[in-house]
């Protein structure tokens, strides 16, 4: 069992800049990959940046140069900055996670998700 937690989510002006974190605990070893979400109200989900357990790194064309996903394994934390932001990226983040099952195959685990909100 993996339970995440986002945090960081708020209200900023077109261009600012804001930090999410995802925290883990639970059974952490067990992590595989780790994304990014976001939904904006009736839009589809959209998986926007990646990153595995041994620091690979993917992107979509829409955040790359502005979002940077990181990862502390210590910590069980994946962190987001995200920076000139445009009204496009306000929605709910959430962030996921591949977990190893003890026997066999993989689940995935999400955060309960985290306000972002950009004015104009």
């Amino acid at each position: 069992q993996v339970q995440l937690v986002e945090s960081g989510g708020g209200l900023v002006q077109a261009g600012g800049s804001l930090s999410l974190s995802c925290a883990a605990s639970g059974s952490t070893f067990r992590i595989n990959d780790i994304a990014w979400h976001r939904q904006a109200p009736g839009k589809q989900r959209e998986l926007f940046a990646s990153i595995t357990t041994g620091g690979n790194i993917n992107y979509v064309d829409s955040v790359k140069g502005r979002f940077t996903i990181s990862r502390d394994n210590g910590k069980n934390s994946v962190y987001l900055q995200m920076n000139s932001l445009k009204p496009d990226d306000t929605g709910v983040y959430y962030c996921s996670a591949e977990v190893r099952r003890v026997v066999s195959g993989y689940d995935e685990y999400w955060g309960q998700g985290t306000q972002v909100t950009v004015s104009s």
